[in-house]
């Protein structure tokens, strides 16, 4: 671990600068444009390449189970254009977690040649409409992301409709896509995940705008009471990015959540806040930030309410460190971000965060909303889950090769060490992206 983590952080130092100074979810570079003469003009091929080396202490946090492994992914796309108003898109998907035993594969790091996307298009300025299998994206995936970190990510089986540009509204009927690693990914019975989303970019100067409602009706759910019903759950907010005069600028979500699981009600929220400032006129473009998340914990005082926060589908890489243990359920961070941009295409980022249990009564949930430790019957005596430091950097190559390289260390709290999950974890991380689009001349492929 010590040897790649060296030569990692030695990378960092040495690579030429070339990558945006916005870190994820945001896909950076741009896919290469290559020219097929023979391809029909209404047709473009493209692909994406991608490998990722991973070294973690702790896999899965657990005591001395350090691995070293390659995450794999391969796509292509094809788009058609028959006539002006429709377009088409399909897109395979091959994943695979190389040096991993099988029981140690996560579900989101293996798919073999499956479906990823799917849909027709059918466009009217200002109007489209998208039926089939599709990304959802808005704000900035705190709430509803592709989770593009991970090696399957997220697609949705269903229907959108989108109206207008800059300032437009999202009308959306879905369910989300599991993976199945060795056979066709499918969604669950039925569309589960509907909702609006607005995206106001010009209604405030340089301020965006989502608001946002958002409804999961899951056909059969169990109570604490094990009472079996229905969940209608109700998520409603907006999200926020503002530049503000004199180099300040803050960003942030806020959202509540109120329904009906089976007998027992809900009643949560959460909140995320950023304020930083850029020195735009110095070398290296320090920006500093500071941030605070609350997710709301189930303080069990109501045998039939619910008070934990659904994360819903969010993309939580870095969201709470590099290690990406904890997903955004009964949980408090403060965190101080702090980045160097020496040029338009390299980014250095540095940031340590405190984390702790929103309720003490409530227990700890991973990035894919799993239990990961559960509190006593009384609750834990203190809430530190833990605390973290990270360094990130990320460089692009001729647009078009985007290399990512990072080093995260978790020092776990009284939560984590009065359980089985002790170890401190070390993650570092080395990724090199490619992706290039085809088409019949060299303009429509930029």
């Amino acid at each position: 671990m010590l040897r790649c983590a060296t030569a990692m952080l030695a990378l960092l130092a040495a690579l030429p600068a070339l990558a945006q100074r916005e870190m994820y979810p945001k896909k950076e570079g741009v896919p290469q444009p290559l020219q097929w003469h023979t391809l029909p003009s209404w047709m473009s091929i493209d692909m994406e390449l991608r490998g990722r080396l991973e070294d973690q202490t702790a896999l899965n946090y657990v005591n001395d189970k350090e691995r070293m492994y390659v995450l794999t992914r391969a796509r292509g796309g094809l788009t058609v254009r028959p006539l002006s108003w429709l377009t088409g898109y399909l897109q395979f998907q091959d994943t695979h977690a190389l040096g991993l035993p099988l029981r140690d594969v996560a579900a989101n790091q293996r798919d073999v040649f499956d479906l990823r996307q799917g849909y027709l298009n059918f466009h009217y300025k200002p109007l489209q409409f998208i039926a089939g299998r599709q990304e959802l994206k808005f704000g900035d995936e705190r709430v509803v992301g592709i989770s593009d970190w991970t090696n399957n990510s997220r697609t949705w089986d269903g229907f959108n409709l989108r109206v207008g540009d800059k300032n437009r509204v999202d009308i959306f009927s879905t369910s989300v896509v599991t993976v199945h690693p060795t056979s066709l990914d499918t969604h669950g019975a039925g569309l589960t995940f509907h909702g609006v989303e607005a995206n106001l970019t010009t209604v405030v100067p340089k301020t965006t705008i989502a608001p946002f409602v958002l409804v999961r009706a899951v056909p059969r759910v169990t109570s604490q009471q094990k009472i079996a019903g229905t969940e209608t759950e109700v998520t409603f907010g907006s999200y926020y990015e503002t530049k503000l005069p004199f180099g300040f600028d803050s960003s942030g979500t806020g959202d509540l959540q109120r329904g009906s699981y089976s007998n027992d009600s809900i009643h949560a929220g959460a909140a995320i806040i950023r304020g930083g400032y850029a020195i735009g006129t110095v070398p290296l473009k320090p920006h500093i930030e500071g941030e605070y998340d609350y997710a709301t914990g189930n303080p069990h005082t109501n045998a039939q309410r619910i008070g934990t926060y659904d994360q819903q589908y969010p993309s939580n890489h870095n969201a709470f460190g590099l290690v990406d243990l904890f997903g955004f359920q009964n949980i408090k961070q403060d965190r101080l971000n702090f980045s160097l941009a020496p040029s338009t295409n390299f980014l250095l980022l540095f940031q340590g965060s405190s984390l702790h249990v929103a309720s003490t009564r409530d227990g700890v949930y991973s990035s894919s909303a799993a239990s990961v430790v559960t509190a006593p019957t009384a609750g834990f005596a203190h809430d530190g889950i833990g605390s973290e430091f990270d360094a990130s950097a990320k460089y692009i190559f001729h647009k078009s090769l985007v290399t990512n390289v990072g080093l995260g260390h978790f020092f776990p709290g009284y939560v984590m060490t009065s359980t089985s999950h002790r170890a401190p974890l070390t993650l570092a991380y080395f990724q090199l992206t490619y992706r290039f689009k085809v088409d019949k001349d060299a303009a429509a492929a930029k």
